[in-house]
């Protein structure tokens, strides 16, 4: 195990099984975020870091019973309140890094990643990876269901133009990673950054 797993996982154990309650009015949110994925029918998604799993039902019902939903964190108690809150139904759940996923090249049509990116070690080669198993012309939704502004008033700290979820530093972290900045919205209620995979 690395640092970096050491770290996500010494974040994360702890806080899994109060998680759900410290955000009890995030669904609509993800529902809302889901919904702009573009998703049909049929078609295979991936909530990478997916936690306690609130984004899978919605994945789910925009895939429809014939689609496939994969759920996929590195903490094994995130997984457990998954199952516990009862969203393994509406997903397969894996204990896998994003950064080296069990999938094979352009098996999935969309990546949802809900506060994603700041927990990754090595953001450019991670989100790589996410463009390495999504089909050219897919999509991937960064989400938070509060802006940078709001998160950072939150977490007692001023927001800054160095953050990886910056307009322009995002853009291009994206673009150096096989994806293409669709839309970029930064709202106190929400953060949303739709790419889609170039090919």
């Amino acid at each position: 195990m690395t640092d970096d797993h050491t770290s996500v996982l010494d974040f994360f154990t702890p806080r899994a099984a109060g998680w759900d309650s410290r955000f009890p009015d995030d669904g609509p949110a993800y529902a809302a975020a889901v919904g702009l994925l573009g998703l049909g029918p049929g078609d295979a998604v991936l909530d990478a870091g997916c936690g306690t799993g609130r984004a899978l039902p919605a994945l789910r019902a925009a895939v429809g019973p014939k689609g496939t939903v994969l759920g996929a964190d590195l903490t094994p108690a995130m997984l457990t309140e998954a199952v516990r809150a009862g969203r393994d139904g509406s997903a397969v759940l894996l204990r896998a890094d994003v950064a080296r996923l069990p999938l094979r090249d352009g098996v999935l049509d969309a990546v949802f990643g809900a506060g994603l990116i700041s927990h990754l070690s090595r953001p450019e080669a991670d989100v790589a990876e996410l463009a390495r198993v999504v089909r050219p012309g897919g999509t991937l939704a960064l989400f938070h269901p509060i802006g940078r502004a709001a998160l950072a008033a939150r977490q007692g700290r001023s927001v800054s133009d160095d953050d990886l979820r910056a307009e322009p530093r995002l853009r291009t972290l994206l673009a150096g990673a096989g994806w293409r900045l669709k839309s970029y919205t930064d709202e106190d209620e929400r953060f949303l950054a739709l790419a889609v995979r170039l090919g």
